[in-house]
């Protein structure tokens, strides 16, 4: 059960990087919040990097192609994506192509490393999918009639693409890493995938520095909390209940999202979120502990 509430708390902060990101639009670029937040993320884990270098080098020689996969999907790529993709589309749309990720998970579970997949599984995933487009749409499911796509929403889908990827193939990491020298393996190879594509922006010194100063409590947040401890929750998960089952969870983030304007954005909360709790509650429990129950009888 321990698990089950860890990976709330990690939809719940990652759900609250969205507000932020609301917060910020327009006044942060994509590339220089992905850049600084992972280049944040290596300059706290840097003296741990060190401490640990013979070993991690000893891993990249033998496991490089992996370590380089899943440091473009999990680090470089995936916010990036959904940074540049929210850039062009509305939150509405995202939200709605996110909604897809436990399904993609579950797919490729199953193809990857051929996880059985039960009728309660889809069934739980299905009806929580429908919450999410219930709560999106705010209740009014004619709505998505006029719903129209904009290259911004290719690039959330990309994204979508890469997180699915990722949490099913984090499974052949390097086991003589231990779960954080992996993390900080990732976010190194990371940051310097990024880095020529944020030289490439030509951004000037002086608007870096005033960015940064002007707004540290947003990178403190989205690197200590976001990324360091987020990352070290999903990754839990991962381990104790497998890909397809954690990544039900991201169904919570427009759920949370909702409630977190309503307290520091002052959006008002409707009807619709009830339904929304009730069809996205339903389906998670189906998902994760209906079939754990009979199987406890049998």
């Amino acid at each position: 059960m321990q698990v089950y509430v860890l990976l709330v708390l990690c939809v719940l902060f990652w759900s609250a990087n969205f507000v932020i990101g609301r917060f910020v639009a327009g006044v942060i670029e994509p590339w220089e919040i992905a850049f600084f937040r992972w280049l944040g993320v290596f300059i706290v884990t840097l003296p741990f990097l060190l401490l640990h270098v013979k070993k991690i080098w000893h891993a990249l020689k033998n496991h490089f192609g992996i370590l380089v996969l899943l440091s473009a999907l999990g680090i470089a790529c995936f916010n990036t994506l959904l940074y540049i993709g929210l850039q062009q589309t509305t939150a509405t749309n995202a939200l709605l192509i996110n909604s897809s990720i436990p399904i993609i998970i579950l797919f490729l579970s199953f193809v990857i490393l051929k996880t059985s997949i039960s009728v309660r599984q889809i069934v739980g995933i299905v009806l929580s999918t429908l919450g999410v487009v219930f709560l999106v749409l705010k209740g009014d499911v004619e709505s998505i009639l006029t719903l129209s796509f904009n290259p911004g929403d290719f690039w959330v889908i990309a994204s979508s693409l890469c997180w699915a990827s990722y949490s099913v193939l984090v499974k052949f990491r390097p086991k003589s890493l231990s779960s954080f020298e992996f993390f900080i393996t990732t976010v190194s190879l990371g940051v310097v995938m990024l880095l020529p594509f944020y030289l490439a922006q030509g951004y000037t010194l002086a608007r870096e520095v005033m960015i940064v100063t002007e707004h540290t409590w947003v990178f403190a947040y989205v690197v200590l909390v976001t990324s360091i401890l987020c990352y070290y929750l999903w990754h839990k998960g991962i381990a104790q209940i497998g890909a397809d089952k954690t990544g039900q969870f991201t169904h919570l983030m427009p759920l949370f999202g909702s409630f977190l304007a309503y307290i520091f954005l002052g959006e008002r909360l409707e009807w619709y979120h009830l339904g929304g709790i009730i069809m996205i509650g339903g389906g998670i429990y189906l998902c994760l502990f209906v079939k754990t129950k009979l199987c406890a009888r049998s």
